[in-house]
């Protein structure tokens, strides 16, 4: 993703953390760690359940708007340390609801930070839930059978009733409940004029908002599809729903108007509109519908108490409401005295490489070709992706030839986010535990084989994406399968692995949200699949 010249920005790297100075100098009941780029209470109530949010920036007012938040690079999830700096920040006495749109790297990212927090503090394990919202019906069931439903705008109203029901002092299991069942009467759908799309279908002419509305709402409401009927409405005339219109980021106040206005031409609604979850400027909607339970419903969250916590007050900027205080300077914490999430391993293991200067030589060899490979990779991202994959594997390459060349090498992540760092770090992580666990003292090939079995294995329990899936995981696979035959021939099996990802159908990861006929027409490899590949073949040399 290329932050073009016409923002208004002092450089491209520090644009998120000046965006939450601003924001935490208008609010200032909030604080900032701004090495973590967490957004959180400066003065929390820690008798009541926390929420925590974040992921992409680019999203505005989403996540920061909705504190806690974490926030991660434009459109690239935020980090595992990350994530765990903030659950650290909002830790209290009765627990913490972490709440995330289904996207891969969120998911990743957010999960595991919450698996190293259970596992550093295993008597509040159960004290933090992890809520994932998908509220996307533009794509079908079959086409997102892997990756599952998108999270949108309809999160923001998950964020509204949860963390109202945490203001009131609901308890964790409670605020959990009506989190989870608001987030299973969500569909949402987003029209857009640039990219456009009316859901994840093109459009041309645009059609006349008479004509749109009625289209969006059918797509939403529709149960005769079995493909895309996501929410049980009955469509008889007894559905009450909640409706948000969210203005994706560059529409002008006069054309929400209008969008609003043909809405509620076409439902009879509690409405709700403004921008909540944006995509930077883009030209474009989203309506979010949800259907309010039937008051004789078993076991439903009561509609009055849906209702009424959507109407307390908040003083979270992302819903509309202005701070009355004077603005001040920024509440904010040093990363000099932050403490770290978790205390860094002093443990010693014995299994050595039988060169370790060749064995460093390799890694740096893999992370220079990394850097070479930026611009390459990026270019395909731009057409299967977000354009954020070449730059992902960038930041983590130079995070570890930074630790080599100053001789810093301790085991712990280095600063690479979005969904390729969250695989990444399972992956080596779970390696690096299998290779401890080796009653070697040499590494071998088979150690090697052995080792990275089970990592994969491991890293299958965070992800669906199985070869051939059009995803990094095709040729990883393909290098743990052939290994213990030989190196040269697992190098041309992973070569072979990431060229056959351009006529493969994307199954999983980014790419499955992107129209079919333009990744054929295109034929580009899989990025994620790609750096893989320069990742082995200089390994390899």
């Amino acid at each position: 993703m290329v932050i073009q010249s016409k923002h208004f920005l002092n450089t491209a790297s520090s644009l998120v953390v000046d965006s939450l100075r601003g924001l935490c100098v208008t609010n200032p009941h909030l604080a900032l760690d701004a090495a973590n780029r967490v957004v959180y209470l400066a003065n929390q109530d820690r008798t009541k359940v926390a929420l925590l949010c974040g992921g992409g920036s680019g999203h505005e007012p989403s996540h920061s708007g909705f504190v806690a938040a974490v926030c991660g690079s434009v459109f690239a999830s935020p980090s595992s340390s990350q994530v765990r700096r903030a659950v650290d920040l909002v830790n209290n006495d009765e627990g913490t609801v972490i709440i995330v749109k289904n996207y891969t790297g969120d998911v990743l990212n957010f999960g595991l930070a919450k698996e190293q927090f259970s596992a550093i503090h295993p008597e509040r394990s159960d004290r933090v839930k992890f809520v994932i919202v998908g509220d996307d019906v533009a794509v079908g069931r079959a086409q997102g059978k892997i990756v599952g439903r998108r999270g949108l705008a309809g999160v923001c109203l998950v964020y509204k009733i949860a963390g109202a029901l945490a203001a009131r002092g609901g308890s964790l299991d409670e605020v959990y409940a009506v989190a989870e069942y608001v987030s299973s009467l969500l569909g949402t759908i987003g029209v857009g004029l640039e990219h456009c799309h009316v859901g994840h279908r093109r459009v041309s002419p645009v059609p006349p908002l008479n004509e749109l509305i009625p289209s969006l709402i059918k797509m939403i409401t529709d149960t005769t599809d079995p493909d895309r009927s996501f929410v049980p409405f009955k469509n008889d005339g007894t559905d009450r729903v909640v409706l948000l219109v969210n203005n994706l980021g560059g529409l002008s106040e006069l054309e929400l108007g209008a969008i609003v206005g043909e809405t509620k031409s076409a439902l009879d609604k509690q409405g709700i509109t403004g921008s909540f979850m944006t995509s930077l400027n883009m030209p474009g909607f989203s309506i979010t519908l949800l259907l309010l339970p039937k008051r004789y419903q078993h076991n439903a969250i009561p509609v009055d108490l849906i209702l009424s916590l959507l109407d307390d007050p908040t003083n979270a900027p992302g819903w509309k409401w202005s701070s009355k205080m004077e603005p001040r300077g920024v509440c904010e914490k040093s990363s000099l005295t932050s403490s770290p999430a978790s205390p860094p391993t002093s443990r010693q293991f014995s299994l050595k490489a039988p060169d370790v200067a060749q064995f460093n030589a390799a890694i740096r060899r893999a992370c220079e070709a990394l850097l070479a490979a930026e611009g390459e990779i990026t270019d395909m991202d731009k057409i299967a992706g977000d354009g954020d994959c070449g730059l992902t594997l960038s930041a983590g390459a130079s995070g570890v030839l930074e630790a080599l060349n100053q001789g810093t090498v301790t085991g712990e992540d280095v600063n690479m986010g979005g969904t390729s760092g969250a695989l990444y770090s399972i992956f080596f992580s779970s390696l690096a535990q299998a290779l401890a666990h080796s009653s070697a003292t040499t590494v071998t090939l088979e150690v090697w084989s052995t080792a990275l079995k089970t990592a994969l294995a491991q890293l299958y329990t965070y992800t669906r994406a199985r070869p051939p899936s059009r995803t990094l995981i095709d040729p990883l696979t393909a290098f743990v399968d052939t290994l213990p035959a030989g190196l040269e021939g697992a190098v041309g099996a992973v070569q072979d692995a990431a060229e056959k990802t351009r006529d493969i159908e994307a199954k999983a990861g980014r790419s499955a949200y992107i129209e079919g006929e333009r990744l054929k027409e295109k034929r580009v490899p899989d990025p994620g699949a790609w750096g893989v590949k320069v990742i082995i073949e200089a390994l390899a040399k």
